[in-house]
């Protein structure tokens, strides 16, 4: 995709982070979507061809208005807000200041003198929106449908990632660190395929140096059991590759010990994958225990080894979850929702509205 030209944008996206995060497949997902209806572009170091982006060092020889007069400035993280505070009052750049806030937890000083400076303040989930000081719009995040389904060929799918073709797969993907509560899916996943040794387990995400011990712990343990061959370990995959990891899976499972949002449960469930997750992030407004999966405790170790013993319990369970899960996401977490909830939003802004 040609880079878009500054002079002709009304909304910019900024995603500074060069390593993949979920704030980079939030602007990944959207920005091409938003693009279709309003001019928009992102603004990072680092980001698929198919995404409209503009390099940061573009940004200081912006024209100070955009086509509409103000510009949108619509940051995810603290750098970003910062960045819009120095290009509106240091350079003079014309910009109505968005943050968009995921956080579960109640902000540092810093972070809480920031958004007192935005002019408008979007929670991707009720519970994000409860540890604001201020009113925000909550605009919950969604699936793109069409690139997260059910796949056609499950087993033949596998063969081709180089996946276990037998038997049934449970996933848990994302970073590997102490707070996605790996460790738990890995003692959880040791317990059931002991139990059931049709059972496959698949972890896969990057950790990072500082967490490199902490990864080849998970592995030790698996080794101990002697599960090697049912508890595999993969590196991240390219973003495109993804999706078809996800439809690969009959099980999803996300432990975490704390999250912001947390869209893994979500693609998973786009692609008729059931979610076992704890009750952080946005899992308990995004999953309906009993129908989709099941929800945990915190930590509570033996509710997520029960959950997903209890999802994969017969084939016919399975397979009802799976269909009420694919209907769940397409009746209330379509991406074009999203996308067009935070277009109003900028429409807003940009009117004064």
């Amino acid at each position: 995709m040609t880079s878009p030209t500054l002079r002709d944008i009304d909304v910019i996206a900024p995603s500074f982070k060069k390593r993949y995060s979920g704030v980079t497949s939030t602007v990944i997902r959207l920005v091409p979507l938003q693009a279709q209806d309003i001019s928009i572009t992102a603004t990072s170091p680092q980001l698929p061809p198919e995404v409209p982006n503009v390099p940061p060092k573009a940004l200081f020889t912006m024209s100070r208005s955009g086509p509409s007069g103000p510009r949108v400035w619509h940051a995810r993280r603290n750098i970003e807000m910062i960045a819009g505070l120095a290009l509106k009052y240091v350079m003079g750049k014309r910009l109505r200041l968005l943050f968009t806030s995921a956080a579960q937890r109640r902000h540092t000083g810093f972070t809480r003198w920031l958004i007192r400076r935005m002019d408008h303040i979007i929670a991707t989930s009720g519970k994000s929106a409860s540890y604001l000081e201020r009113e925000a719009t909550v605009i919950r995040h969604g699936v793109d449908c069409d690139l997260f389904q059910p796949a056609q060929d499950k087993a033949a799918l596998r063969a081709d990632l180089n996946l276990p073709v037998d038997g049934l797969l449970v996933g848990c993907f994302g970073r590997i660190r102490p707070q996605k509560g790996n460790d738990l899916f890995v003692k959880a996943m040791i317990d059931v395929c002991l139990k059931r040794p049709d059972v496959r387990a698949l972890m896969m995400g990057r950790a990072t140096a500082d967490n490199a011990d902490f990864l080849q712990t998970l592995k030790d343990q698996v080794a101990a059991a002697g599960l090697q061959d049912q508890i595999l370990f993969r590196d991240e995959v390219p973003v495109e590759d993804v999706p078809r990891h996800f439809q690969a899976l009959d099980l999803y499972v996300a432990p975490q010990r704390w999250e912001g949002f947390g869209l893994t449960p979500l693609e998973a469930m786009a692609c008729g994958v059931p979610a076992v997750a704890t009750k952080v992030g946005a899992f308990e407004e995004l999953i309906k225990p009993g129908e989709t999966g099941t929800l945990c405790e915190i930590e509570d170790l033996e509710k997520i080894t029960s959950g997903v013993m209890q999802c994969l319990a017969t084939p016919e369970h399975l397979e009802h979850l799976s269909q009420n899960c694919r209907q769940h996401v397409l009746d209330n977490f379509r991406i074009e929702g999203e996308a067009a909830k935070i277009i109003a939003v900028y429409r807003s802004l940009l009117t004064g509205a």
